[in-house]
């Protein structure tokens, strides 16, 4: 048994650091780098990549809505071939810093609002489909089992990978609680170890409702800007490596 794990990291900007992205890029196999849009200044990107690299952690591009204010997190009704356009662009500024770094963009994932819009929404899925497909049509496209994005990108021949969430609430269909609700974020670093040691070894998770979901993954993605990420990326680790689940990459 194998499982990736990655993290959102790269979303300090100028001033302000967010997360702890050096202990987690010790940790985790694949890093989800912010690209500028919904967080991210050019230096944090540029050392991010450098970091990943160093520690032989695959960088993935993050994308999202053109959205700082709200760190990503809002709807954005924005059109299709805008979308597209913004996906391109935040591929090639990452793209950019990557290459300087000695590594290079080895997957995509939205962001934020982004990722929740595109697991229903076909349009603004489309969009992000064309624009990988554009950019590069062997990029694997990271997102949630059974949503519109994963279909329009296997539809479109890229690869897809589907992911999990350590730390985060799901619903009883398999969706993830939205986080405007209580609960929505999991914060108990042993109860998130072992719910995660369960999913990859059973296929299930625990929804809020107490029912068990299936949910087929091949990345466990935990967020690098929730409190105690480092710690809890340890002990997910630790509880699968003690259970002799190899962790590797999916992309490289």
């Amino acid at each position: 048994m194998r499982i990736d794990l990655n993290a959102d990291v790269g979303e300090s900007f100028g001033a302000w650091t967010l997360g702890d992205d050096a202990g987690v890029l010790d940790v985790v196999t694949s890093a989800n780098v912010a690209c500028g849009f919904h967080a991210g200044d050019p230096l944090t990107l540029r050392t991010t990549c450098h970091d990943a690299a160093r520690r032989g952690v695959v960088v993935g591009a993050q994308v999202g809505y053109r959205d700082l204010a709200g760190f990503g997190r809002r709807f954005v009704d924005v059109a299709p071939d805008d979308l597209a356009a913004d996906v391109l662009y935040q591929l090639g500024a990452l793209e950019a810093m990557a290459r300087v770094a000695g590594t290079r963009v080895a997957y995509v994932k939205p962001h934020g609002a982004l990722y929740n819009a595109v697991v229903h929404h076909e349009a603004q899925a489309a969009a992000v489909v064309a624009a990988v497909a554009a950019y590069d049509s062997t990029l694997p496209v990271l997102g949630l089992p059974g949503s519109v994005l994963l279909d329009a990108a296997a539809d479109a021949g890229l690869p897809v990978v589907r992911e999990a969430f350590a730390d985060r609430a799901y619903t009883r269909d398999g969706r993830l609680v939205p986080r405007s609700e209580p609960g929505s974020v999991l914060h108990d670093p042993d109860a998130v170890a072992e719910r995660v040691l369960h999913l990859v070894r059973d296929g299930v998770v625990r929804s809020v409702d107490g029912n068990d979901v299936e949910v087929e993954a091949e990345s466990v993605c935990i967020h690098g800007d929730t409190p105690g990420a480092v710690v809890m990326a340890r002990r997910v680790r630790g509880a699968l490596e003690a259970a002799g689940i190899e962790i590797h990459a999916f992309a490289g």
